[in-house]
């Protein structure tokens, strides 16, 4: 196992032309709850889980979207609530949130 066990990686890529983007969606309220949440679970730091904002991660039609490594795993998100769901089940848990799972087909 490497320094962490898993990522999360949250995009918050904020566009100004008018193009669809995850910042438009709330995804740094999304980043800080799951960040609040892994630190109350004890899952912060070496060992655990690293919650990391990026900027595109060219999903935008899905947005906003996370993704989960070493799994791969992509999720779009819509509230506080969902998030939760990623951060116990998947985070902490191991199992995926199939519900919120992105599609393969979604894309730019």
């Amino acid at each position: 196992m490497g320094y962490y066990q898993r990522h999360i990686f949250f995009c918050l890529n904020q566009r100004i032309n008018g193009e669809a983007c995850c910042a438009d969606h709330a995804a740094k309220a999304g980043f800080d709850h799951c960040k609040a949440r892994v630190s109350a679970a004890g899952m912060a730091g070496k060992g655990g889980v690293r919650v990391n904002k990026a900027g595109c991660l060219d999903r935008c039609a899905g947005g906003p979207v996370a993704v989960v490594y070493p799994e791969g795993t992509w999720y779009t998100f819509v509230d506080p609530s969902d998030i939760d769901e990623i951060v116990d089940q998947h985070l902490v848990g191991g199992k995926v949130v199939e519900r919120l799972v992105l599609p393969d087909d979604v894309g730019r």
